[in-house]
């Protein structure tokens, strides 16, 4: 089992929708008893809420199902589970090299936009504040496509 995690930092905009957006695709192609997939915040402000209205109203126009999430922080155990930890920006990544120590070769981990060849953006702007979950979404897509045929191709799981 492929385990990947997307980390934003309340975990109700970016990182529950790259979840629900990188499951869809999964059970999609298929993958769903292969690869699993969960999002969570540098930040414990909106622990045990679902994501925010934006983001369910963007899941909701597409029929992606956001089902059963709900905020939560990040932990120490998290770099023992995943095999891939992604962030939506630089400043998660700092935020999370600063709380944890963990063995960087042993999982992957970095900005989610760093997957896709010849992104638009290096970070995924933070639609809480731009008010722009479209381009969120549409970031959030072409690095989750990337993503899955990265992890298809690495890990040798067809579907």
């Amino acid at each position: 089992m492929v385990r990947v995690l997307f980390v934003c930092l309340g975990n109700i905009c970016r990182s529950p929708m790259a979840e629900a957006v990188f499951r869809h695709k999964v059970k999609e192609a298929g993958l769903e008893n292969k690869i699993e997939v969960d999002s969570a915040g540098t930040a414990s402000w909106h622990t045990g809420k679902q994501p925010h209205h934006g983001t369910r109203g963007k899941l909701d126009t597409l029929e992606i199902s956001y089902d059963g999430m709900r905020a939560r922080q990040v932990n120490e155990k998290d770099f023992e589970t995943f095999d891939y930890v992604l962030a939506m920006d630089e400043q998660n990544i700092l935020d999370i090299e600063d709380i944890y120590s963990f063995d960087k070769k042993k999982l992957h981990f970095g900005k989610l936009m760093d997957i896709v060849e010849n992104p638009k953006e290096v970070n995924v702007p933070d639609p809480y504040f731009t008010g722009n979950f479209d381009y969120t979404y549409e970031l959030v897509s072409e690095a989750c496509d990337a993503l899955l045929k990265k992890i298809k191709t690495e890990h040798k799981i067809n579907g």
